[in-house]
């Protein structure tokens, strides 16, 4: 049985689930809570927090059905806004999907480093869904007419030169960070990438496709606009504009930190988001249940 409550899930998978896990309304649930309370904390042996915030939802709303769906998505970057992205999702209990390539961070350290793979496992564990952004984030600058495809590493070796792949290269870039993420998680990626910058050509595209990955872009209203100038473009102004502008499937792109932007997007604005588009009756949920990328296939290489 599903359980109707957004709550913890060590509570879903207690002997207690036929308490928490039914569809009880609000007042029905306190009274049970209120006759069963000393026995219900000696049985779990949890924080009464933990249970006064699952009586929360369920008294506020929070078995509400959804009116339009949303699927969050997150590029690595300087990892500067990381532990905010992972804690604001816990908080909200919702899944999102995030690319990753072994990018520099405000550590000193890569994002695909051993020292993130704590950070990577927590969210394998969560149900987060995992895509690949090209290991040494390679940028696409232009098809070639024998075949190639011109790009640009920003990381690794071969950072700043410009390198004509074939497509099986462009393939293995592409696997390197499956291999990696298994290699700090036990887990492999989902059959999903995205080209940095969401750059892509008719080539590039094909080569992706011909190992067995589907591109995943963004909406135009799911453009965060966290690589703006701050001057340009405030954080009021790109949250209205998402708020007012995103639709039912849209897919939303922001990073776990840019290095360019002088007021950070996502310290002042995830969470208004998020709260935002629940109010609106906005629910989310990760690419595996997106229309266009539920099917999952094994990438081929």
């Amino acid at each position: 049985m599903e359980c109707s409550l957004r709550i913890a899930p060590q509570i879903c998978n207690s002997t207690l689930r036929g308490l928490f896990c039914q569809s009880l309304n609000g007042p029905v649930l306190t009274l049970m809570l209120q006759r069963q309370w000393k026995s219900i904390l000696a049985l779990l042996a949890i924080s009464p927090t933990l249970i006064v915030n699952a009586l929360a939802a369920s008294v506020n709303g929070d078995t509400k059905s959804c009116k339009a769906t949303v699927y969050l998505t997150f590029d690595t970057g300087s990892q500067s806004q990381a532990m905010l992205v992972a804690n604001t999702l816990r908080q909200h209990h919702i899944k999102a999907s995030f690319f990753l390539a072994n990018e520099k961070t405000i550590r000193g350290d890569y994002s695909l480093d051993l020292s993130w793979a704590p950070y990577w496992k927590d969210l394998v564990d969560e149900g987060h869904t995992f895509g690949t952004h090209t290991f040494d984030h390679v940028y696409v600058i232009r098809d070639l007419p024998d075949g190639r495809i011109l790009v640009k590493p920003q990381f690794g070796a071969q950072a700043g030169k410009e390198l004509a792949w074939t497509p099986q290269q462009y393939c293995t870039e592409l696997h390197r960070v499956d291999e990696r993420f298994l290699q700090l998680t036990g887990h492999t990626l989902d059959p999903l990438w995205r080209a940095p910058g969401g750059k892509l050509t008719p080539q590039l595209l094909k080569a992706g496709e011909a190992c067995g990955y589907r591109h995943v872009g963004w909406a135009p209203a799911g453009f965060s606009g966290d690589e703006l100038s701050s001057e340009k473009f405030s954080n009021p102004d790109l949250l209205k504009r998402a708020l007012d502008h995103l639709r039912d499937g849209d897919i939303f792109m922001a990073h776990l930190g840019i290095w360019s932007r002088q007021q950070a997007w996502m310290p002042e604005n995830l969470e208004p988001l998020i709260s935002g588009l629940e109010k609106k009756g906005f629910c989310f949920a990760t690419l595996r249940e997106h229309p266009a990328y539920r099917i999952k296939t094994e990438p081929k290489y």
